[in-house]
């Protein structure tokens, strides 16, 4: 027993000492990045809209106009992702409202059998699984 005591204490004390990220605790996975903050994302790249401020709670968006998610990057990008999974759209994820992201609500809406206007509606909304 008093072998295995100092076997065991003589290992730990000529082990060099590491990093974390040494140890396997970091990622390097290419389809998994971490930005500077060390937070791990989905995508390939971490986009600016994933630090753009949000609701807290979904509940929240339900309660604000069209016009103002429009303006919202956020709420934008998730637009943007939601009609890029769909096949509406396959443009970059930037949390612009723009005339690429219309058309493709515009044929979503068009699918849906919905008055095509190419604006964001509550149909729209809905449409997509958005609050």
């Amino acid at each position: 027993m008093r072998r295995l005591l100092l076997l065991f204490l003589a290992t730990i004390c000529f082990l060099p000492i590491c990093s974390r990220a040494d140890w396997g605790f970091r990622s390097t996975d290419s389809l998994a990045p971490r930005d500077e903050y060390g937070l791990l994302h989905q995508g390939r790249e971490v986009e600016q809209t994933d630090f753009a401020p949000r609701y807290s709670c979904r509940s929240e968006y339900y309660f604000v106009s069209s016009r103002t998610l429009t303006g919202d990057p956020a709420y934008v990008a998730a637009l943007q992702t939601a009609l890029f999974h769909r096949g509406y759209y396959c443009g970059p994820m930037d949390g612009n409202f723009s005339f690429e992201v219309s058309a493709a609500v515009a044929r979503m809406q068009k699918n849906f059998s919905q008055r095509v206007t190419g604006t964001l509606t509550v149909a729209v909304r809905r449409g997509l699984h958005l609050p």
